[in-house]
Order: C-alpha cells, then sequence, then structure tokens
C-alpha cells in the first residue's frame, strides 16, 4: 500500500478491525520510510448485477427501486418495514446466488411474487396485477381462482 505522506510502497499493518457489520476491514498501517501512520479499508470487490429488462435493455440491479416497487405494493397494508427490509433481503439474496451477471426481470418479478405471498395477499394482487399486466377482468379472476385453489 502505498503512503499518502511519502510514496513508499512499504508498509507494515499495526492495527485491523472488521467495520460496517464485517462488510470492510479497516487498518492502519505504518509506513517504513516515514513512520507516519495512515488508515486503509479493505472491501470485497463485487461484480454489479445487470436487470435484462422485457425490451432487451440492460440496467443495474437497484435495491432502492426493488423496495418502492415493494413498498408500492404494501400501500395501506400493516407491514413494517423490517419486514419489507427482509422481503427485499430475500429476493437480493436469490439473485445473487444465480451467480449470473445478468438477471431477467422476469425472473426478479417471479422471486417478489413468491415472498409477496408468504407475507400478505393483497400486496402480492396488487404486485401480479402490474407485473403480468392483466389485460382484462377474466385474466385477472383467473390468478385469484388460482390462487384459491393453492389454499
Amino acid at each position: 500500500m502505498k503512503c499518502p505522506y511519502c510514496g513508499c510502497e512499504e508498509s507494515k499493518v499495526v492495527d485491523s478491525r472488521p467495520t460496517d457489520e464485517g462488510e470492510r476491514i479497516r487498518r492502519r498501517r505504518e509506513c517504513f520510510n516515514c513512520t507516519k501512520r495512515f488508515t486503509t479499508y479493505e472491501i470485497v470487490e463485487t461484480t454489479p448485477v445487470m436487470i435484462l429488462k422485457r425490451d432487451n435493455s440492460r440496467e443495474p440491479y437497484d435495491r432502492e427501486k426493488l423496495t418502492n416497487g415493494i413498498l408500492r405494493a404494501f400501500k395501506k397494508r400493516a407491514v413494517s418495514l423490517e419486514q419489507i427490509d427482509a422481503i427485499v433481503d430475500t429476493v437480493e439474496l436469490r439473485i445473487h446466488e444465480t451467480l449470473e451477471r445478468e438477471v431477467s426481470s422476469k425472473r426478479v418479478g417471479e422471486y417478489v411474487m413468491e415472498a409477496l405471498k408468504d407475507v400478505d395477499e393483497v400486496a402480492y394482487i396488487r404486485f401480479v396485477s402490474i407485473y403480468r399486466q392483466f389485460k382484462d377482468i377474466h385474466s385477472f379472476v383467473e390468478e385469484l381462482n388460482r390462487m384459491i385453489s393453492e389454499k
């Protein structure tokens, strides 16, 4: 690690401790040349996941966008922000478990639907109605009937 004071590339680690719930490691270093101390942070380098949209365009995965979509489904429903965060965490985990650099928006939507179905049926129906873009009332009723028969 290059010293920010003298530019020497030789230093030793004096102290090392985890930060940000173990997401990063903070290291105190001492330069062999000027003996000044400085701090560095080590993080895991991740490859961004790209979402393949229906129109074949691509955009980087955005946790905030996913959270906002789920929040819309839960509008005026009795659900805590912790539950919503847990749903988003579950969907994120499923996305990263694929080990693919590109995940279709269709697959992400399916992950969300699976998570919503277990938490709140109304939020599930709201999400499905937008996600599947029902063309008419019959396709909407078919989804409701399918849901009822699964119970």
